[in-house]
């Protein structure tokens, strides 16, 4: 019988994407051969990285919820390279590589690698020792950002191996996020801002409203990371309902395409109330 991806992660149907990924490492970490001494370490972390790979892509994982595992047994096979050639594909959680050789040349050259084992340097802080033997050992660079300039992208001046250069930063990067560039890669970093929360390419935002608007409807102005916005509430909001504003959320980083934003309403109750106040809350109160 198919493993179940959810179970795999000790994770809900429903659970976010950031409950995903923290799940994942947590059983990463637990199942990893390198710490996990068990004979069934090494099948067990393969399957977690086949569950998170699948659980953490928003179109992946609708297409598991709708067909099973079924929909991805593809995933971690070796793949003919093209003609009188030889190829393969790895899986290591969110990270790929492939190659293709054939008439005696170099298995390894020419390879495109999405730094699969960084695995080791996230958990372990340290480089994989996998595959050092086949590629040129790559300097990385750490960069900060505000959260303004990885939403909209910048142009940074810094220093390179002991040269000053200018270094573009597309927009819609995140936190952790690790830029290829030709002969090195930049890791970066991004401050929170104050009151927008960011979840891959989502944002979320608490926006206070009052009681009376609460009550009654009406409309608020809601900010975004593209502008004001004013939004309309119906009568009978409560608190924790939350709006969807699509196309509203960080763009995809070299892409035209955006996430959404979700605006989750709070009621302000006020800590102090006037006598006036009382008297109206108390006739609101018998009336309900």
């Amino acid at each position: 019988m198919a493993a179940d991806y959810y179970e795999l992660l000790g994770v809900s149907k429903g659970a976010s994407a950031a409950e995903i990924k923290a799940a994942y490492r947590k059983k990463a970490l637990e199942w990893h051969p390198d710490r996990n001494k068990s004979p069934e370490a090494a099948d067990k972390f393969k399957e977690i990285n086949k569950a998170f790979e699948v659980l953490a892509d928003p179109k992946k994982k609708e297409m598991y919820d709708q067909y099973g595992s079924s929909a991805f047994e593809h995933m971690g096979g070796g793949s003919a390279g093209g003609p009188g050639g030889m190829g393969g594909f790895n899986q290591q959680g969110p990270f790929t590589y492939t190659y293709s050789y054939g008439n005696g040349q170099n298995p390894f050259e020419g390879m495109d690698f999405s730094d699969p084992m960084d695995i080791f340097e996230q958990f372990f802080g340290m480089r994989s020792p996998f595959g050092q033997t086949q590629r040129q050992q790559r300097e990385i660079y750490r960069m900060t950002l505000t959260f303004d300039e990885a939403i909209k992208g910048v142009e940074k001046e810094t220093v390179i191996k002991g040269k000053t250069k200018k270094i573009k930063i597309p927009a819609g990067v995140d936190d952790g996020m690790r830029i290829r560039f030709n002969d090195f890669d930049i890791m970066v970093a991004v401050r929170p801002h104050a009151f927008f929360k960011r979840e891959n390419q989502d944002i979320f935002l608490e926006k206070e409203i009052s009681y009376p608007v609460a009550v009654l409807g009406g409309v608020v102005e809601v900010p975004t990371i593209h502008g004001n916005v004013k939004l309309k509430l119906r009568p009978g909001t409560v608190s924790g309902t939350t709006v969807r504003l699509r196309g509203e959320g960080v763009v995809y980083p070299n892409s035209n395409r955006k996430g959404d934003q979700y605006v989750v309403y709070k009621i302000n109750v006020p800590a102090k109330v006037s006598s006036k106040g009382k008297k109206l809350l108390e006739e609101l109160k018998n009336e309900l």
